[in-house]
Formats: C-alpha cells, structure tokens, sequence
C-alpha cells in the first residue's frame, strides 16, 4: 500500500515540477540568462527528486 501511494505522489510531484518549471521556460519573455538559470534550478530539483525516489525504492 506505501508503495502504491509513494508512485501516485511522486507522479503527481514531477508533473507539477515539469508544469512549474518547464513552463516558464519555454514560454517566458525573459532573457536567455533568466531561462539558463530557470532550467538549471529546473534540472536540480529533477536530480533531487531522482535520487530521493531511487533512496525510497531501495529502502
């Protein structure tokens, strides 16, 4: 049962990371140094929740 509910979670985390954090970078206005730094924050958060889920499953 944790499983099932640590997939749904982690599903619903990386959408809205992706929906968050991808958004703004494909559709702002900002310059191209604002976008770099958005989809550098962007990737770490993404690494960050990776290694936590790969913690998790091994757990």
């Amino acid at each position: 049962m944790k499983r099932g509910i640590g997939y749904v979670l982690m599903i619903i985390v990386v959408a809205l990371v992706t929906f968050f954090g991808l958004g703004p970078i494909l559709f702002a206005d900002g310059t191209i140094g604002e976008r770099g730094v958005t989809f550098l924050v962007v990737l770490i958060i993404y690494l960050l929740l990776f290694f936590a889920w790969r913690t998790w499953l091994r757990k």
